[in-house]
């Protein structure tokens, strides 16, 4: 029988001194839920609703481009495959839950605009619950319903976590993962045979959605055969035959979709750890996501973050939060979304600095809690409340209503004039992947965007960066043998270069859409403006 193990490090918000270890352990499990899975799930549930439909801005192009774009391309016969798809480095996995929902829509005759553009992020909404829902769950287990209930999500999170990436698929089956590991909790005893199994199958789902998943689940996969008694078992009857038959499962079914043979993570682990393909699209220096990155994630939780770690003495998830930056941190290119599945882990660190404040001194020495959390909170925890509301909601606000929202703003405007026979075709002249594209417009009518697939040859600059190194010369050069288009999507930026060149071929301004207040990662993209053809 497994070896059980004892938490590495007593809590003081996860024990009595009046309780024995039994029943402790009884206590745990039994009223630490003062609020039941299903009511927390009901309000995590409405929670992430109102976060999906507050999310209209542009984040990353893959929350589009490899997600959306080809479900539609599943579900409706056409939509765009990035070159990431022909060198067989995604998994069809991920879009077909996507693609499923487009054919409820269709079956449904809601394959109209606002539900065309609303209904993947609401649906992503459910699964972003279930995530919130293992969360707290994950809290209870490891510190009590003290920290469980101060567990919270911050702006990264509500800007994040309900959008069609990927990474937010993988955060989700990462929380649900941890909870059935028997080497992260402190009382395993309550486990069954099967806990393992699953964790190690949810998992497994996670690595074949996004193979990265990988550098999380080996550092759980060593702790575990560290900590177990029966590491031949663990090795050979749990890992070895769940990892071939998801393995197995997804390379039948990358089989039936790509139409070949395809050993999806294979590839995909060639092209961004072995070549260092991703350097294409950019590199940071080493410590960018210690310095930066996951810096500006956790935003005004950090030092509640760090606080926590150092109070509750929980080394195993800690050190998973810098294992995993650590890894991530030898990869050139560099992105918030990669480490997003540590995210939630480092806000539970900061519900536990959270809850070890509300806690008061009694006059005879015992710890004492407020009644409730809405009641009378200790004054020392009123400030440091208010203080993440102030610093979080303008900023979750902001990112997810403001910054970067005339990409969408665009297609979805399209998406409405293509009804009416209003638009015909469309040229993007922007930098490639700045909008969405066939998941949202939903019409199959010409369109073209400048491409940016790497290419073989070192030194080739692609289309999208030769644009926007001369936009004047690219779109002169274009336009001798271009099949003229109704309708133009551009900058602001590249608009005040290209006046000459679209009055000269009789398009006129239609409409602008607000974009950003301050440059991102280019020159200022402040606005986005749709060009027209006259006399159509």
């Amino acid at each position: 029988m497994r070896q059980r193990h004892r938490a590495e490090v007593s809590s003081p918000l996860t024990q009595n001194s009046d309780l024995s270890d039994s029943e402790q352990t009884e206590k745990s499990h039994n009223s630490d839920y003062s609020f039941s899975p299903r009511k927390v799930f009901a309000f995590c549930l409405a929670f992430r609703v109102v976060n999906a439909l507050l999310v209209q801005t542009y984040f990353n192009p893959d929350e589009h481009w490899q997600a959306l774009e080809v479900a539609h391309r599943i579900a409706f016969g056409y939509g765009h495959l990035t070159w990431e798809w022909k060198k067989g480095i995604r998994s069809y996995s991920h879009p077909l839950l996507f693609a499923l929902l487009y054919k409820v829509l269709a079956f449904l005759g809601l394959d109209i605009p606002w539900f065309m553009i609303k209904a993947p992020r609401l649906f992503q909404s459910l699964f972003s619950a279930v995530g919130d829902l293992y969360l707290y769950k994950l809290s209870v287990l490891l510190f009590g319903n003290r920290v469980a209930k101060w567990a919270l999500t911050n702006w990264f999170m509500f800007f994040c976590t309900t959008r069609t990436l990927s990474n937010s698929m993988e955060t989700v089956l990462t929380l649900v993962s941890l909870y059935y590991w028997p080497c992260l909790q402190s009382s395993p005893k309550k486990l069954t045979s099967m806990s393992r199994k699953f964790g190690l199958a949810i998992a497994a789902l996670a690595c074949a959605i996004r193979p990265t998943s990988a550098i999380i689940w080996l550092y759980i996969g060593l702790l575990e055969l560290f900590l177990t008694q029966e590491r031949l078992k663990f090795i050979f009857l749990d890992v070895a035959p769940i990892g071939v038959l998801v393995l197995g499962l997804t390379w039948v079914f990358d089989r039936l979709m790509y139409g070949s043979w395809i050993l999806v993570p294979h590839n995909f682990l060639k092209f961004n750890f072995l070549s260092s393909g991703g350097d294409y699209y950019g590199t940071h220096k080493w410590h960018w996501y210690f310095s930066q990155g996951f810096i500006v994630m956790l935003f005004s939780f950090l030092p509640f973050s760090i606080a926590g770690i150092m109070q509750s003495k929980q080394w195993k998830l800690s050190g998973l939060i810098a294992w995993v930056l650590g890894l991530y941190s030898l990869l050139g290119h560099k992105e918030f979304r990669f480490v997003l599945p540590v995210l939630p882990i480092a806000l539970m660190f900061s519900g536990y600095s959270l809850a070890a404040i509300s806690i008061r001194n009694s006059p005879n020495g015992k710890r004492k809690e407020s009644s409730s959390v809405s009641g009378k909170w200790p004054p020392k925890l009123r400030l440091p409340v208010l203080f993440l509301l102030a610093t979080n909601i303008p900023m979750a606000l902001y990112m997810n209503l403001i910054h970067q929202r005339g990409s969408e703003d665009v297609m979805n405007h399209l998406s409405k004039e293509v009804l009416y026979g209003k638009v015909k075709s469309i040229l993007f002249l922007m930098p490639c992947h700045a909008t969405p594209y066939y998941s949202t417009l939903h019409r199959d009518i010409p369109m073209r965007f400048l491409d940016c697939s790497p290419s073989e040859d070192k030194g080739v600059i692609d289309e999208s960066d030769r644009f926007m190194m001369d936009p004047v010369g690219f779109a002169s050069e274009y336009a001798k043998n271009w099949s003229i288009p109704s309708h133009i999507v551009l900058f602001e930026s590249e608009e005040k270069l290209l006046k000459d060149f679209l009055e000269t071929h009789s398009y006129r301004e239609e409409k602008r859409f607000f974009h950003a207040h301050f440059k991102v990662d280019r020159d200022l993209q402040a606005s986005v403006a749709m060009y027209a053809l006259t006399g159509q």
